[in-house]
């Protein structure tokens, strides 16, 4: 009775005290023991006790892992109420029957559905215009069946109509077997190829193009395929620079297949025509360290976005019989201030996606005449992105729009009349009213004096009675900007009198390619430094207090928590680290594992003397020492192939051993997942109401 009782009064916007219960002595964290690895690299000794964990299929290892799971479970059990009302909220709020913006390719129309109660969506078309005539392409909920975890990867349908090109995972680690459906009989061919990324095919609906992995999970080799044949496929390119991996696409004029080899710093794009699958690959430009560059097609040239003169890239076009750079003629020039993030090339205009002063845009350009123009946007604070835009002779453009306040919407962009159509808008049950809630846009200052841009939303009236409860999170790598988008479960903190921030750090993208480079390799803790001044910042002006403020991150932002709450526990409230990449320099000086070498170029070398003390400076698990830590929970998946499971369980281990503190530490291990944690929509909400109720319970 009593956690109804808490449940109710979180609900009313009260925020009680964490429950004695839940300090239960009789409730105690398991022991992990210790085998000490010892490593010798540029004069410098390392004693790892718990490099054990990464023994997989050993049965101590299983045992730890099903202790702390059983801990995190009876830890968390006086929360049960509150999990089950901050889900049944989260899902009260969500169209669960619902259906996708149709979009043309070929003679249909394609679209998903959900179905109340089903895991999983149901990809379908029909003739356009006619809901009488649909077929499901895949029912990924009967797919489902029996399976604890179901991904799709590849989903690619010939230009025909006939066939259907996809992959599933079965585990969550990323290992996708392709197969192929005859959309006229419903059958599925013989054909299963292993390991597959990326597929493409050729203009006869016979004949595609594929990619596979190595054993670390890099797509290594492009290959082609024939229906129907038997015996091994031809390997027609191999990428032996174990930085770079492959990828195959078809343009979406439908005459070109693509072959891209790409690091994170260089590319090298070669094609051939589509209705010619055996003709010899053309190179497009040299590959040259440090040079980025991506085509598009348009009759008888190229469009290319390149970095060759400026790290924010310009566009330059190129014709199909010379593409090399010598032919290339400027278009949009590089601007410091302006970041050019893509490209989409159509029959009449074509779309370039831009970022400036932290912000992206869409801007069109008409081929005829040249004329450009911005698609206005009102809100200060807000996401816009493609949408489906899979025909090349249209005079229309599909883009997506959601902010922090507005929930996904999908719009048509008439390129002519410069008007815009509302296609589909994701709906929010239960009264949501969008101008309840204020979406605010703030600069704080970093300690060399940067100022660092900071996405805020939180319900109307939340602050009147001071420092409000706040949930700040952040990422910052690979250039890639946080999004400033829509989430139905947020409403649920909202609603609670939560603020809701995000610290747009160095390491991400959004001023561009500079603001990427400040916070990478030797520059990597500029990234959280930044997230401390964000932190400082929203304290300081009053937002929140230490005490009242619990921050997040998943993967790499698993290392900007694990880095920042080693540099500033005091700092925070609860920390929440998901899939966190916390064991860096273990992690990168062992080559064998998935993504390492090729990011060197993100993090650095660490077989190089510089590197190594550089990652060694900001590692999380390496500067765990004894001292007081926050509470925290960490989440991670026993099958995720990009933050191997270990390094959660490693620096859980060593935390245990060195926290001084009596404060709560909860570990919990998905142990059918991976990456991404459950595959499941409901599954994946009963994860995300676990973590809100573990921040409510214990914040003050």
């Amino acid at each position: 009775m009593r956690f109804r009782l808490l449940a109710l009064l979180i609900l009313l916007g009260c925020t009680p005290k964490t429950p004695a219960s839940l300090h239960d002595t009789a409730i105690r964290p398991p022991s992990a023991p210790k085998h000490p690895h010892s490593v010798t690299l540029h004069g410098d000794t390392r004693v790892d006790d718990y490099f054990w964990l990464r023994e997989k299929e050993s049965a101590e290892v299983r045992a730890y892992l099903d202790a702390e799971n059983a801990y995190a479970d009876g830890f968390m059990t006086p929360t049960r109420d509150l999990q089950n009302t901050l889900y049944d909220e989260i899902v009260g709020r969500i169209q669960e029957t619902d259906q996708s913006a149709p979009y043309r390719n070929g003679a249909f129309e394609y679209y998903h559905r959900t179905e109340e109660g089903k895991q999983y969506r149901t990809y379908c078309r029909r003739e356009p215009g006619k809901p009488e005539t649909e077929a499901v392409l895949l029912d990924m909920n009967a797919l489902a069946e029996g399976r604890p975890f179901l991904g799709l990867g590849a989903y690619e349908v010939s230009p025909d109509g006939r066939y259907l090109a996809y992959s599933l995972d079965e585990t969550g680690f990323r290992d996708y077997t392709l197969q192929i459906k005859d959309l006229r009989t419903e059958q599925v061919l013989p054909e299963r190829i292993p390991k597959v990324q990326s597929v493409a095919w050729a203009s006869d609906s016979e004949t595609f193009f594929y990619t596979v992995d190595d054993d670390t999970k890099r797509a290594h080799r492009l290959l082609r395929h024939h229906l129907g044949e038997e015996g091994e496929d031809e390997v027609l390119y191999q990428e032996d620079d174990e930085r770079f991996h492959v990828a195959v696409w078809r343009a979406r004029s439908g005459k070109l297949v693509f072959r891209g080899a790409f690091s994170h710093t260089t590319s090298e794009i070669a094609f051939l025509p589509a209705d010619r699958p055996e003709a010899r690959w053309r190179l497009v430009a040299d590959r040259e360290q440090d040079h980025e560059y991506d085509v598009e097609h348009r009759g008888n040239e190229l469009l290319i976005r390149t970095n060759d003169r400026g790290r924010n890239f310009r566009v330059v076009r190129a014709p199909l019989a010379s593409p090399g750079r010598g032919s290339w003629k400027e278009v949009i020039a590089h601007r410091d201030d302006v970041m050019v993030e893509g490209l989409d090339v159509f029959e009449d205009f074509y779309v370039v996606l831009e970022r400036e002063m932290g912000l992206p845009y869409v801007r069109v350009v008409r081929f005829q005449g040249g004329a450009s123009h911005r698609i206005v946007v009102a809100e200060p604070v807000y996401a816009i992105y493609p949408g489906d835009n899979e025909e090349f002779a249209t005079g229309v453009y599909r883009f997506r729009y959601e902010s922090l306040t507005t929930p996904d919407s999908v719009f048509d962009y008439d390129v002519a009349d410069r008007t815009r159509t509302l296609v589909k808008r994701i709906e929010v049950l239960g009264g949501y009213e969008p101008s309840e809630y204020r979406a605010e846009r703030l600069w704080a200052t970093a300690k060399d004096g940067t100022r660092v841009p900071v996405s805020l939303v939180y319900k109307r009236g939340s602050l009147e009675g001071g420092p409000a409860q706040m949930l700040l999170v952040g990422y910052g790598s690979y250039g890639y900007p946080y999004p400033t988008t829509f989430s139905h479960a947020r409403v649920s903190l909202l609603d609670r009198g939560f603020v809701y921030a995000i610290a747009h750090v160095r390491g991400g993208g959004e001023l561009g390619k500079t603001w990427h480079d400040q916070g990478r390799m030797a520059n990597k803790m500029n990234t959280f430094t930044d997230f401390i001044a964000v932190a400082e910042h929203l304290v300081d002006e009053g937002y929140t207090a230490p005490s009242q403020l619990a921050i997040e991150g998943g993967s790499a932002g698993g290392l900007l928590m694990g880095a920042v709450t080693n540099l500033r526990p005091d700092l925070f409230g609860v920390v929440v680290s998901l899939v966190p990449f916390v064991d860096v320099l273990n992690t990168m000086l062992d080559d064998s594992l998935p993504l390492t070498v090729g990011e060197y170029e993100e993090w650095g070398n660490p077989n190089e003397r510089d590197a190594y003390f550089t990652m060694k400076g900001y590692c999380p698990y390496t500067n765990i020492e004894k001292a007081s830590y926050p509470t925290m929970l960490v989440r991670t998946s026993l099958n995720d192939s990009l933050v191997m499971y270990w390094e959660p369980a490693k620096y859980v281990a060593k935390l245990r051993a060195h926290k001084t503190d009596p404060n709560p530490l909860v570990f919990k291990i998905n142990m059918d997942a991976g990456h991404g944690g459950a595959s499941g929509r409901y599954d994946y909400l009963k994860e995300t109401a676990f973590d809100y109720a573990f921040v409510l319970t214990h914040l003050e």
